[in-house]
């Protein structure tokens, strides 16, 4: 099974956001992982709550961590930080740009996850 690491500035969000999605709906493809390059103290709450009221998903047990925590990588999916992003080694890499929902409405966060989650379903075409 191919290692996929979602990588984002904080692993508070997006990348998590990615991490929890990917293990429910990929995760007979793929073993998921996320990191961030200057991860935050806690996974951010917005997050928390509207993954587990929209899909389902309780990410409370998730927390951030470093890119060093990341075992040997197959797919690194970076969601938008190329600037700060450091060389991770992977056979593949794939860039969302998707942009950082923290601090915004409901509305526009759930935007975001449901990009995450589209992209995420189309990972078994991609790779």
């Amino acid at each position: 099974m191919k290692k996929i690491a979602f990588v984002c500035v904080h692993n508070s969000c997006r990348s998590q956001i990615a991490e929890a999605l990917c293990r429910t709906y990929a995760g007979d493809m793929f073993d998921a992982y996320s990191a961030g390059t200057n991860p935050a103290p806690a996974v951010n709450p917005t997050a928390l709550r509207l993954m587990k009221t929209f899909y389902g998903i309780d990410m409370t047990k998730q927390t951030p961590k470093t890119l060093d925590s990341l075992p040997k990588i197959d797919v690194l999916v970076t969601m938008g930080c190329e600037i700060s992003c450091p060389l991770v080694p992977c056979s593949q890499k794939i860039s969302w740009q998707i942009p950082d929902p923290c601090g915004k409405s409901d509305e526009e966060f759930l935007v975001v996850i449901r990009t995450i989650h589209d992209h995420v379903c189309g990972l078994s075409g991609e790779l």
